[in-house]
């Protein structure tokens, strides 16, 4: 019996792989996702604190709101304290909904990476044709508005069809976050002849599956982090490993998670002389030129 495949990439044990190192002699890199997304009212997909009623939903809308006003405010604050660099994951009609977020980040020099339209829909559900102007809509949401176009993604929701990477690589991506399936960045094979690079993004210390579908609260999740990290640093001593941190703004900017995720940043902002703190793209870049 062969199980069907999805052919992007071979199997390969992360146990004799060649070492890489990061700029420095750094054995960890480092990185925060913060997923920066708006939401339809009254209709279409969003996360839920409570399980909603009929539509419109005030709640759940509501408090996602509140991400974008309040939250990443709060989170910014510490970001700028703790000198750390962030990858922006931004819905393109974020640019439109609430500018000045995005122009907080721009002024950082902060990476944006494309996530969509909007995250009231879903990527993978569409034809091929929808999927291409998906992409097609974000790029050029993105570049209009920041001067030069994003070479990262991440589907809505995680979401990919079954040509998803092909998509992307012909829209010219070099990288894409979906995959969460190792600690290091894989190539993924594309439809004729090409190919995108696969960076790791965390699934479990992530604040969407953490706290929205495993109920679990702040300081568990702080200590999720911080365990996480200091395992990955003492594994990176035998080959270089990708730490990535998920973050939105409407869960943990709010106060009572903000508080512990704090002590988790200080935590890692502590070793910054042992990682490497960066954005997405440069994994990607230092990746890719080692490689060649």
């Amino acid at each position: 019996m062969s199980l069907p495949g999805h052919g992007r990439y071979r199997y390969d044990p992360i146990e004799g792989r060649r070492t890489v190192e990061w700029p420095g002699g750094k054995g960890l890199a480092v990185y925060v996702a913060l997923n920066i997304e708006v939401f339809a009212f009254g209709e279409g997909l969003g996360a839920e604190l409570t399980p909603g009623g009929p539509q419109p939903d005030v709640l759940n809308y509501a408090w996602r709101d509140y991400g974008n006003r309040v939250g990443v405010w709060r989170l910014l604050d510490e970001f700028y304290r703790l000198e750390l660099p962030v990858t922006v994951l931004a819905n393109a009609e974020t640019y439109a909904e609430c500018p000045a977020v995005m122009e907080a980040f721009r002024r950082r020099g902060d990476e944006v990476v494309a996530h969509g339209r909007t995250n009231s829909e879903r990527q993978g559900v569409l034809d091929e044709a929808g999927e291409r102007a998906l992409i097609a809509d974000t790029t050029e949401a993105i570049r209009h508005a920041e001067g030069h176009r994003p070479f990262g993604w991440l589907g809505p929701w995680i979401s990919q069809s079954r040509t998803t990477p092909d998509l992307l690589a012909e829209a010219g991506y070099s990288y894409l976050l979906d995959w969460c399936h190792d600690d290091q960045p894989v190539p993924m094979a594309t439809r004729n002849g090409g190919s995108i690079l696969s960076v790791p993004y965390p699934q479990e210390l992530n604040d969407i599956p953490a706290v929205v579908a495993r109920k679990v609260e702040g300081r568990e999740f702080a200590e999720m982090i911080v365990d996480g990290f200091d395992e990955q640093l003492e594994q990176s001593a035998k080959q270089p490993l990708v730490f990535g941190i998920a973050l939105h703004p409407y869960i943990v900017g709010q106060p009572h998670r903000l508080r512990p995720l704090r002590r988790a940043l200080e935590h890692i902002a502590a070793h910054r002389d042992r990682v490497w703190l960066c954005h997405a793209g440069e994994i990607a870049r230092h990746w890719e030129s080692a490689e060649a």
